[in-house]
């Protein structure tokens, strides 16, 4: 899907740039692990064991990098019909209606996904039942490994910090659950970005755009007496 998203500010283009590249790095590390393992298994009788659960990562960062980006082009679906009855002014209010609400879920969900990663990268999770209000001390998990997924060599540097000097045998899993509150935080800033461009009027909504009504009407005339 193309994107007329332009971004204006510094961070905005480096979010912007980070995002992009890390989905396009994602779908051809996913595209090569299965190709591989296709060719190793019916060729060779053999395949990479870790293969299926790296893939399975991959796809999880996938997945939560490509939430944020359809925030971003607003390719996220919606139904319109009962607001498209109304004036552009109530259709305003409604959709910062909405998206104070989709501010609120994301704010939740980096919560949450926080809460969850924390422990396994040795961190304390937050207090508080809706937003943070401070950190709970929390058990060190960061010593957990995944099933399969070999260790990489250059990453041995962290083993002093994160597990106490002792030797990795797998990949400990903080790594691969990072995609949790990485894609929360990105999902959340580029809410807070909708929001601002609704507020300022240069959007209308959250959801996609009627391009392809659009582009279709467009066209239609070259249908007639056909």
């Amino acid at each position: 899907m193309s994107s007329s998203y332009k971004p204006k500010t510094a961070l905005g283009r480096v979010v912007n740039e980070i995002e992009e590249t890390a989905i396009a790095l994602i779908l051809a590390a996913m595209t090569i692990l299965t190709f591989i393992n296709v060719v190793l298994r019916y060729g060779y009788q053999t395949g990479l064991t870790w293969g299926l659960e790296a893939v399975s990562f991959l796809f999880a960062w996938l997945v939560l990098f490509g939430a944020s980006y359809a925030v971003k082009v607003t390719a996220h679906l919606g139904v319109d019909a009962v607001i498209n009855l109304f004036s552009p002014p109530v259709r305003r209010i409604l959709a910062l209606i909405a998206a104070a609400v989709c501010l609120f879920y994301a704010m939740l969900l980096m919560k949450g996904a926080w809460d969850y990663w924390a422990p396994f990268a040795g961190f304390d999770v937050t207090s508080g039942r809706w937003f943070p209000t401070g950190f709970t001390p929390t058990r060190d998990q960061a010593w957990y490994e995944v099933l399969e997924v070999p260790m990489l060599e250059w990453l041995r540097f962290i083993e002093p910090i994160m597990n106490e000097g002792e030797t990795y045998e797998k990949m400990p899993r903080f790594i691969p659950y990072a995609a949790l509150p990485v894609g929360m935080a990105l999902l959340l800033f580029r809410v807070i970005q909708a929001t601002v461009r609704i507020a300022t009027g240069e959007a209308q909504s959250l959801i996609v755009s009627h391009e392809a009504e659009e582009e279709v009407e467009a066209v239609k005339h070259m249908n007639e007496g056909a």
